[in-house]
């Protein structure tokens, strides 16, 4: 029987997750809603009772060695996730102690946008690079920072929230509680947010005055933008803009080879990177310019996280193995 792992990608709108064999090939996968309405504990039942239906729809099931799991604001030292600001469970979920109780399987819990920068190291566009940023547009912004090939964790594992820095000190309010946070502007919700005001401040023609408030989305945006929708792309410029600001900024602080962009709002391709590129070099310190690229992450949207989670698991074992060698 052939070993596997479970990589779980927990997103504020939607979990994914996959069957990973150790050379990292995903062998199946699928995704659920993130239902935080549920307990905790209600919601991992149901995820893994969907992985082991996964499991049993393969030709031949694999013996299941353990599991990564990436989420916002994971704490891969407590092994809990810590107050997300997209989730409406509780400050502290006991993420791997719950699961290993549940499951009887070792697992691993990182932040999800690290899990994301680890699977572009491993197995996507930065394999190779020693000093990289990964940038993921969703729900919220996340970012995994790589420095001389290691991933760069912090004191509690919660190093690289770019998504809560600030943008405007008075600006929009954000789920964390402050205002102003990069990701209130360059996310998904954001781009809605954005849309929503050009709507309102000026009677120009739009396709999109045709979709409600609910059904925006950033989907609905790209395609507009693609169509030459004036009100999406002048929403593009604003938010590629802001994006572009604060990339100079990491940039500064990073000194990174390349800047990797993944998630569901980077799926509009150039309609955000050209004009992200175009602020960043702009703004950027001289002896940085026309140094960094920005690149579309190479891997599939469902594969980046899932990888990277199910990469930190079979890592974790591996240590095992040899520290009982």
């Amino acid at each position: 029987m052939q070993d596997g792992v479970v990589g779980v990608d927990l997103g504020g709108t939607c979990t994914k997750f996959g069957l990973v064999s150790e050379e990292g090939t995903l062998l199946a996968y699928n995704a659920i809603p993130t239902n935080s309405s549920i307990t905790y504990q209600q919601f991992f039942e149901q995820l893994f009772d969907q992985v082991k239906r996964l499991n049993s729809s393969l030709d031949k099931r694999l013996n299941l060695k353990g599991i990564g799991i990436g989420a916002p604001t994971g704490n891969s030292c407590m092994g809990t996730i810590e107050s997300a600001s997209n989730l409406d469970w509780d400050d502290n979920v006991p993420v791997v102690s719950l699961l290993e109780e549940y499951t009887s399987l070792p697992t691993v819990l990182v932040n999800d946008a690290n899990a994301s920068a680890v699977g572009e190291l491993l197995y996507g566009v930065a394999r190779g690079m020693e000093n990289f940023v990964s940038i993921t547009l969703g729900t919220g912004l996340g970012c995994g920072i790589v420095a001389n090939g290691k991933l760069v964790m912090g004191q509690r594992g919660h190093a690289g929230e770019i998504g809560h820095t600030t943008v405007y000190y008075d600006g929009r309010p954000c789920t964390c509680g402050r205002q102003g946070c990069l990701e209130t502007y360059v996310s998904a919700p954001g781009m809605v947010k954005t849309v929503q005001q050009l709507l309102s401040e000026n009677g120009r023609a739009s396709i999109l005055r045709n979709i409600t408030p609910k059904k925006m989305d950033a989907k609905n945006i790209t395609d507009a933008a693609r169509a030459d929708d004036e009100i999406a792309l002048e929403a593009f410029e604003y938010t590629g803009k802001i994006l572009g600001l604060k990339l100079a900024d990491i940039v500064a602080c990073m000194n990174p080879e390349a800047i990797v962009v993944s998630g569901g709002l980077a799926k509009a391709g150039d309609l955000i990177l050209e004009p992200a590129k175009e602020n960043m070099e702009a703004h950027v310190l001289e002896i940085f310019k026309d140094e960094v690229d920005i690149l579309p992450s190479s891997l599939t949207e469902k594969n980046a996280a899932i990888l990277g989670a199910a990469a930190s698991i079979w890592q974790e074992l591996e240590k095992k193995r040899t520290h009982h060698v």
